[in-house]
């Protein structure tokens, strides 16, 4: 089986190398082919046992015309190409740009360079890694699947996401909310799956953790906040940094950001002009296992998530299931899947988004409250190891793949 990937390996995305790992343990035979080469300096543990050889698209097609051209004129006389270039030209109107034709063109070269034996092509996300996805399944008249999950479906136009939606075999995605806007477009809904990413929870032990007793009160041992998350507009870190401009002064604290981005430009100015900057500090990206450790050192987690301009949002972050993991309380928002996990009150605090003074009386609230912190950390951990273990998100798809092989053994004319 051959996985299309937008980027890898990516630090940012240890749910796909993770389930990328469980498949193989699982027995499948898999074969990597990324649309763009890595850019991130490190790697998590668990790109390093991954076995799947990689190979790399194209990242823009004027960087290797040779290899384009050959995929192009090899398909030009196939009559599949007809089916697949169809497919272009009705979406080309609709989206007349240069990123059209630069996956029309991968899609040639990932057809042309299909590995020997594979018979399936899987993808991750269902924006522009599905479009190279769907035009090579015309191209060479194998199935494609697609996993979607967050700012790839809140971003893409519905008639792109119908059309994907309706091509594929199935389509699985990782929460309630974008499971049930995906059915909304889809002409078959029950090929939409809602499957949770979950944990290796064998990477997560459950902590050896003191009960908490920090409340702020001692400035010679402040409540230790962790946010962690690449800087961009839809983490709300901005919001996070004006709502602690906001807490009493009696209060002592410090924040812990993990995670590179473009936005930390115009964080850290902000924190200077709140005049927060010696109280926070910024680590930039971090392995897996340096966050793990900064897991062990918090006290609350904060991520007060919003849904971008243009529309882009999280579905459930995975860092939000890694902290309750360590048992450590959460603060975050109501929108998308964060609900389907925290229940305010319960076992972590949600606001609304874009109110940097209800997460400031949020924050108030867990720091005063040691006892509160713990009892809802004890909560969040249990719903996890109890409800996120990534061993179901790998069942499920091994459900999904072998229902897909045996429909398509039975289509298969047989043999005189």
């Amino acid at each position: 089986m051959v996985v299309l990937l937008k980027g890898y390996p990516r630090l940012s995305e240890t749910f796909i190398a993770q389930e990328l790992r469980g498949l193989e343990l699982a027995g499948f035979k898999l074969e990597l082919m990324s649309m763009r080469r890595p850019t991130d300096k490190k790697r998590h543990p668990v790109h390093d046992e991954i076995e799947a050889p990689v190979h790399y698209l194209p990242e823009y097609l004027h960087e290797e015309p040779l290899r384009v051209a050959k995929a192009f004129f090899h398909w030009l006389g196939e009559p599949s190409f007809r089916a697949a270039a169809r497919a272009f030209l009705k979406d080309l109107p609709r989206d007349i740009s240069r990123n059209r034709f630069r996956r029309f063109g991968q899609a040639l070269v990932l057809a042309r360079e299909w590995p020997e034996g594979a018979d399936w092509l899987h993808v991750h996300f269902i924006h522009t890694p599905a479009s190279v996805a769907r035009y090579a399944s015309q191209l060479l008249g194998i199935p494609f699947t697609v996993s979607a999950h967050a700012k790839d479906i809140w971003t893409s136009p519905n008639w792109e996401l119908s059309d994907k939606l309706d091509d594929a075999s199935w389509t699985v995605t990782c929460t309630g909310g974008g499971a049930n806007h995906l059915r909304t477009l889809s002409g078959n809904p029950g090929k939409v799956h809602l499957s949770y990413h979950g944990l290796n929870l064998s990477r997560f032990p459950s902590p050896d953790r003191a009960a908490a007793t920090r409340d702020g009160s001692n400035p010679e041992d402040p409540i230790a906040i962790l946010a962690v998350g690449r800087a961009v507009p839809k983490k709300g870190f901005d919001i996070l940094l004006k709502a602690l401009a906001l807490l009493p002064a009696d209060l002592h604290w410090r924040l812990d950001h993990v995670g590179g981005g473009d936005e930390l430009k115009v964080l850290k100015p902000l924190a200077e002009e709140l005049g927060l900057a010696g109280r926070v500090s910024w680590h930039g990206a971090m392995s897996q296992q340096e966050v793990l450790q900064r897991y062990g050192e918090a006290d609350i987690f904060a991520l007060p998530c919003r849904i971008g301009k243009d529309g882009d949002r999280d579905g459930l972050p995975n860092v939000l299931v890694e902290a309750a993991s360590q048992r450590i309380l959460c603060i975050s928002t109501t929108i998308s899947g964060i609900p389907e996990l925290f229940v305010d009150q319960e076992n972590g605090l949600l606001v609304e988004p874009e109110d940097p003074q209800a997460l400031a009386k949020a924050l108030e609230t867990a720091i005063r409250s040691p006892s509160e912190r713990d009892r809802m950390a004890r909560n969040a951990e249990a719903k996890v190891r109890g409800h996120f273990d990534h061993k179901t998100s790998i069942s499920d798809l091994e459900r999904l793949f072998s229902a897909a092989y045996s429909t398509l053994a039975n289509k298969e004319p047989s043999q005189p």
